[in-house]
């Protein structure tokens, strides 16, 4: 996980828009994010929500717009069906989010028999100076201690008994596994579709504290409300394509559109009070003073055009760490 030393946006999509048998579900949406933003997604089935994620992970190609993603960091993905491997242990599994750890240890390890095959003392100082690498770069990274941190995961997600081949496991089972999966593999950006579903009330309590404690960015699609409570920093509602930033969590939310709602139902009382009386003036026939008569009708077809313009509105969001 490569931590800037400074704010930074680490990923950008201009005017994206994506349709599925031509329904566009996402419209012109134009986002930026920081690292270190945690970011919860809410709209209605069939919204988006998905396909957004999908864009966002580089797995869907098929949209319009351009995306952007800073070199260098990297990108996990909880899809709503996870793969994994045919044949393979729940723990061999699981050990695959450590596997660029394990690496490490390895071919340190392996220093270890090249320093006492090396044929001369050049050959041997460059052993060892490749050796001192690999344990700065172990220790940067606390690959010593991963065997524990496999156990912490599997354990706290309730994944099944170690030695269990996949291959006939639940949908949830195979869920709680690639959840364990990537949260040890730790990418920069983490986006997880229903990272709760399947989930005990325990194990969502530790993956709350963990997200917590999560240096990268998390965006993340669920209908839990008390998860998004607990996590979000910022909420991207998508609405009818468009992507609507609020920042704060899920009752940050409500409290807000609230206020919002009732603003624009007040705004939307007085324009459809103006409206019906320009209605009841123009059916009225008056002609007498057509300068002022056009002038009139003009505005009522202005007012009539507002609520066109307001769902034609670009949103350009950038959403900062935190």
């Amino acid at each position: 996980m490569a931590k800037p030393e400074e704010p930074k946006i680490i990923f950008s999509m201009m005017r994206v828009s994506k349709k599925i048998e031509r329904k566009e579900i996402l419209r012109d949406i134009s986002l930026s994010f920081y690292y270190g933003a945690k970011i919860g997604v809410l709209g209605f089935n069939g919204s988006g929500k998905s396909s957004l994620m999908r864009i966002l992970a580089g797995r869907d190609t098929e949209f319009d717009g351009h995306v952007h993603f800073e070199p260098g960091y990297t990108v996990g993905l909880l899809e709503q069906e996870p793969q994994l491997a045919a044949g393979k242990t729940v723990r061999e599994c699981v050990e695959e989010g450590v596997k660029h750890l394990t690496d490490l240890t390895a071919a340190y390890d392996a220093t270890w028999d090249e320093i006492g095959a090396a044929a001369d003392d050049v050959e041997r100082d460059a052993i060892t100076e490749k050796q001192a690498k690999l344990q700065e770069e172990i220790d940067r990274l606390g690959a010593w201690d991963v065997a524990p941190q496999v156990e912490m995961a599997m354990d706290a997600l309730r994944c099944p008994s170690a030695d269990q081949v996949v291959d006939h496991l639940s949908g949830g089972e195979k869920r709680r596994i690639a959840l364990a999966r990537l949260l040890l593999k730790k990418p920069d950006i983490l986006l997880l579709d229903e990272p709760t579903n399947h989930l005990d009330a325990e194990s969502v309590q530790w993956l709350e504290q963990h997200l917590s404690r999560y240096a990268g960015t998390i965006i993340a699609v669920t209908h839990d409300r008390y998860f998004l409570d607990n996590v979000a920093k910022w909420i991207l509602e998508l609405d009818h394509g468009h992507g609507i930033p609020w920042k704060g969590n899920y009752s940050g939310w409500l409290e807000q559109k609230h206020a919002r709602s009732t603003v624009q139902q007040k705004t939307e009382d007085r324009r459809q009070k103006a409206m019906a009386r320009e209605l009841e003036w123009i059916r009225s026939g008056a002609k007498a003073r057509q300068a002022k008569g056009q002038a009139r009708i003009n505005a009522y077809e202005s007012m009539l055009k507002e609520n066109v313009a307001e769902t034609e509105r670009e949103f350009e969001i950038i959403i900062p760490a935190g």
